[in-house]
């Protein structure tokens, strides 16, 4: 005689997802997206720059300095004292020797706040630094 339950037992299968590969996909997929990304470095500070009508775009800079209308100066989205600017900056040369230093000062900052921060980062090493402008509307 024939058992009802045991044929039915046989006609059900199991079916099983196997999702390791698809958990292993998404790992590759976000070790690519995060090897083949970028990241833009800010000084942490809203700063209204100056214009210029002799600017020129800088495709990488390493270190960027923040100069605010107050005169506090940032580093790293942090802000520094501008007597540890220079020690700031030779650890930041020590990582990246190649690395471009970019003064973001805002227009209405001192002047002997731009250039004790020049100062302070040619001492610590810095073979290339500029000061940061935005391009002038009204150039002749």
């Amino acid at each position: 005689m024939l058992n009802i339950t045991a044929v039915r037992k046989a006609k059900r299968q199991v079916v099983e997802l196997n999702i390791a590969p698809l958990v292993d996909m998404v790992f590759i997929l976000l070790i690519f997206f995060l090897v083949t990304t970028s990241f833009v470095k800010e000084t942490g500070v809203d700063i209204n720059r100056p214009t210029a009508a002799t600017t020129v775009s800088k495709e990488k800079s390493n270190i960027l300095i923040g100069i605010t209308k107050e005169n506090k100066v940032f580093m790293d989205k942090r802000e520094i004292d501008i007597r540890a600017l220079r020690a700031n900056v030779e650890r930041a040369l020590a990582e990246n020797p190649e690395g471009g230093v970019v003064i973001v000062a805002d227009r209405e900052s001192h002047t002997g706040v731009v250039i004790m921060a020049l100062d302070g980062c040619k001492l610590a090493g810095a073979k290339n630094v500029s000061i940061a402008a935005s391009l002038s509307q009204d150039v002749e």
